[in-house]
């Protein structure tokens, strides 16, 4: 049986904004699956004790308010998330994240803002956004995961809700590998190396693009599926 038949694990973060350095988690759901069957999930709502954008309150439909009364603190839920990821890597799990870099790098960061120990061991990690770049570059149209889900006919019952984001990745995951079996035939250890190649691939000839456009500057991280944050002062200690 391939990897795409055994358990996986979804994961998913929305977030106080874009940048993955600098935003913090607000909600962050870890949901596993084997075959059509959810087994467990979990799911947090944290105050990320900076106020949300509405932009960001307008996609997930959290708002600083609510964060605060009903959330629990930072460091707790992001260590807890570390450690449930961590517990699954330990046992060899996969776990499946959708443009890996901005969930996993957020999530270091915050463990970094926050003095907590850092995020190990990781991987393997499955990418779906990665993946079906690879796999079927050249198809025309968006690679949000709403529209990759539509490609690999994956139902997303409810876009930017942590969970059902979470379970979606899986599924999409389990139907790249369904439609491409080259992607099947890997091991998920294997496939995390071919994913670290193709994004930085990916990487290379989209900074390249951009600056063939008038962007001399433009600079794209290549790094998969985790980017080092930059040192900053624990959050314990700021006055």
């Amino acid at each position: 049986m391939t990897w795409h038949g055994e358990s996986l694990v979804g994961f998913d973060l929305e977030t106080t904004g874009t940048e993955p350095l600098e935003a913090r988690i607000v909600t962050a759901a870890v949901v596993e699956v084997r075959g059509d069957e959810v087994i467990r999930q979990r799911t947090w709502l944290a105050d990320p004790g900076i106020r949300i954008p509405a932009q960001a309150s307008a996609v997930h439909g959290i708002s600083s308010e609510r964060a605060a009364a009903e959330g629990r603190p930072a460091p707790e839920v992001a260590a807890e998330i570390a450690g449930v990821l961590g517990e699954y890597w330990t046992r060899g799990v996969p776990v499946v994240a959708y443009n890996a870099p901005f969930d996993l790098t957020l999530l270091s960061a915050e463990l970094r803002r926050y003095g907590l120990p850092p995020l190990e061991p990781v991987g393997p990690v499955i990418d779906p956004y990665t993946i079906d770049r690879a796999v079927d570059r050249y198809r025309r149209g968006k690679r949000t995961l709403e529209a990759v889900c539509a490609e690999y006919g994956v139902v997303l019952d409810a876009a930017h809700e942590a969970g059902a984001d979470a379970l979606a990745a899986v599924r999409v995951a389990m139907a790249i590998a369904e439609r491409h079996a080259p992607v099947a035939g890997l091991t998920p250890a294997l496939l995390h190396e071919r994913q670290i190649g193709w994004y930085a691939e990916w990487a290379a000839d989209f900074q390249k693009f951009l600056r063939k456009k008038g962007n001399a500057d433009a600079v794209i991280d290549g790094v998969w599926p985790l980017r080092e944050p930059a040192a900053e002062p624990s959050a314990r200690a700021t006055p």
